[in-house]
């Protein structure tokens, strides 16, 4: 199934590259704001996201579009076993900040950043036991790509787990999250942020995305197996679990 690009500044420069010159230039807003958005429900999601590995704790866990690493971070308190966790993102401004986040919870020892594109990753094959990607697929510039890099660098048998938005179909959540997300956020956003296109990019990318039994598909595609979804908040986002 194609599905159209869409691009935060709709320049001829790559979707990577836009993302990155996004990402860098409302890094130091983007956890206020984000938190704001969310009404701090994001938060329960990625512990949702998380709890999908505590039955079998990874050694090593890598988190792709890391960040501010907020999901790293979540990840080294819910799940203590985890002896590292190593966290990429395309945005340098991004890892900035999470690594002073990092510094400032005595974290070091446990949780790296470094700046890598998911789609040309630098490990090994069979580096990692598990993998997240929180509200990070809709911006690869080829998700079929993307996913097959992570699989990669994945073990066999270790999971990825994918947090992502979708859109509510059911009255009237449905409703509100399209007056939400597609009018009051990017007014919102535009008032706080420096950058205006960064919080229409948003909801556009998340019409684009394609998500539920369309999402499975492309992961089942690219080799994972023992598909499973769940829905969060009525379906405002949507985990996604496959196995190597």
């Amino acid at each position: 199934m194609k599905h159209d690009k869409v691009t935060p500044y709709q320049t001829e420069e790559s979707k990577t590259g836009q993302v990155a010159e996004m990402f860098n230039n409302i890094s130091h807003q983007y956890d206020r704001l984000n938190h704001l958005f969310s009404l701090g429900v994001d938060i329960r999601w990625r512990n949702k996201a998380i709890d999908c590995f505590k039955d079998s704790p990874p050694d090593h866990l890598l988190d792709v579009a890391t960040g501010t690493a907020d999901f790293a971070i979540q990840c080294a308190k819910r799940l203590p076993a985890v002896n590292m966790i190593t966290g990429v993102d395309i945005s340098e401004g991004m890892l900035e900040v999470g690594r002073r986040k990092i510094g400032d919870k005595k974290m070091d020892q446990r949780i790296r950043l470094v700046c890598e594109d998911s789609q040309k990753l630098s490990f090994q094959d069979d580096t990692f036991d598990g993998c997240t990607v929180g509200f990070g697929v809709r911006n690869f510039e080829n998700l079929e790509k993307g996913l097959n890099e992570i699989r990669r660098v994945l073990k066999k048998n270790s999971k990825l787990v994918v947090l992502e938005f979708s859109k509510p179909s059911g009255f009237p959540m449905k409703q509100l999250f399209r007056l939400y997300f597609h009018n009051i956020m990017p007014v919102i956003g535009r008032l706080v942020s420096k950058d205006h296109r960064a919080y229409t990019y948003l909801p556009e990318s998340v019409d684009k995305f394609p998500a539920g039994t369309d999402f499975l598909d492309v992961m089942q595609r690219c080799g994972y197996r023992n598909l499973t979804e769940r829905r969060l908040s009525g379906g405002i986002a949507t985990i996604y679990i496959g196995q190597k």
